[in-house]
């Protein structure tokens, strides 16, 4: 799995009203996004299964929690058991170095570590890790990708990056967004991608 600069995830909750997420995704990869996590966990399999489908047309998808047919990958849950070597590529959501080593020994393909600032998708979560906290989960990866998830925006993105991440991974300012395309291509610009 490559594991891109700018990592999408989905929540179609916080998207505007009338605004659907595979046209919304289709204008991101317009912009340049290439992957997205797909979360909409409130969906049944087949429900799921089937907006993965509809989404691969214009994104690669990495199923959260559970693999679906077709997807690239699996994004797991900081709690979550890691699927056997054998098993499809993971990413893993982290809080913490000594959770972000524990997915390097595992094998994992990428982690976020979260929450890189204030959140509106998570009020409250926290605290906020800050610029050091993604420098302290780069040194505990052992040269694994690490994506700054939560808060961030395209006024942040290079300091991340500079910080040491390999790039970030953004849902709410992208799905609350009156145009995705603009705020992806925003992030892009910033991480070098454009």
């Amino acid at each position: 799995m490559r594991v891109p600069r700018l990592l999408l995830l989905t929540d179609r909750g916080q998207l505007l009203p009338g605004r659907g997420l595979v046209e919304t995704l289709a204008s991101c990869a317009a912009a340049g996004a290439t992957t997205v996590v797909l979360r909409e966990l409130d969906l049944d399999e087949p429900a799921r299964a089937a907006l993965a489908d509809e989404l691969a047309a214009h994104v690669q998808v990495i199923s959260a929690r559970t693999l679906l047919p077709g997807a690239a990958g699996l994004h797991l849950a900081a709690h979550q058991a890691a699927p056997a070597p054998a098993g499809p590529p993971h990413g893993r959501s982290c809080h913490d170095e000594a959770a972000v080593a524990r997915a390097a020994e595992e094998g994992a393909a990428y982690v976020t570590i979260s929450p890189v600032a204030p959140t509106a998708s998570k009020p409250g979560y926290g605290p906020a890790l800050g610029a050091g906290g993604v420098r302290r989960a780069v040194e505990a990866a052992d040269g694994l990708p690490v994506l700054a998830l939560g808060g961030v925006s395209a006024e942040v993105a290079a300091r991340l990056r500079s910080a040491g991440a390999h790039g970030v991974a953004v849902m709410g300012a992208v799905m609350r967004a009156h145009d995705p395309a603009v705020v992806v291509a925003a992030l892009l610009a910033e991480l070098g991608e454009q």
